[in-house]
């Protein structure tokens, strides 16, 4: 059986990333996604390209995932062939994370409405369009997968990672004091051992 593993770097990533796993996935084939597209709309056309390509060479294919990459990843490909998934820190309520942004702003969504786009106090670009594409395209997760949490994660809180697992049935690990961004030595070791337990499941 030929396997696959596409890596999905998050924002300000990038697809070299890929290289820290090919130690952990010894007997699959280990690709970076090195995507362009900045948004959602974007990114499922350009995944969809590479995964129809991909789906042609291998038997089984296994996405990792990091933050808006996931986002992207679940918005692209629910319908299409993917076997497992792997997400770290995934941005999995796109609408509540915008409109936190709207509130530090003091951005109203009829001021969103009216101007399309507004760059944000802390340089975010914040887009009208972007806002109602998330709310009129939910995602619909169906693929088993395992999900990396922070315990200090500023850009999703227990709630919603903990009601989304619970939602498409994924399982759940959080890492005591850790962050959205998995990057000490600490964090990588932790998120090494997660994955090589949930292969074994």
């Amino acid at each position: 059986m030929k396997k696959l593993v596409v890596y999905i770097h998050g924002k300000g990533g990038s697809a070299n990333e890929s290289e820290h796993y090919k130690s952990i996935f010894r007997d699959c084939d280990v690709l970076g996604l090195d995507y362009k597209s900045q948004t959602p709309w974007d990114a499922r056309v350009e995944f969809c390209d590479f995964f129809d390509d991909m789906r042609e060479k291998y038997d089984f294919v296994t996405v990792i995932a990091n933050s808006i990459g996931a986002f992207f990843a679940m918005n692209a490909l629910s319908a299409r062939h993917v076997d497992c998934a792997f997400f770290i820190s995934p941005i999995v309520d796109m609408e509540k994370l915008i409109l936190n942004m709207m509130a530090l702003s003091n951005i109203t969504e009829n001021d969103l409405r009216e101007k399309q786009e507004i760059t944000t106090s802390f340089g975010e670009n914040l887009s009208w369009k972007y806002l109602s594409y998330v709310r009129e395209q939910p995602i619909i997760w169906k693929i088993p997968t395992h999900i990396l949490y922070g315990e200090n994660d500023a850009l999703t809180s227990h709630e919603i990672i903990f009601g989304f697992a619970d939602k498409i049935g994924a399982s759940l690990t959080v890492m005591k004091g850790g962050e959205h961004w998995f990057h000490t030595d600490a964090q990588m070791k932790f998120l090494d051992e997660w994955l090589k337990k949930c292969e074994q499941i």
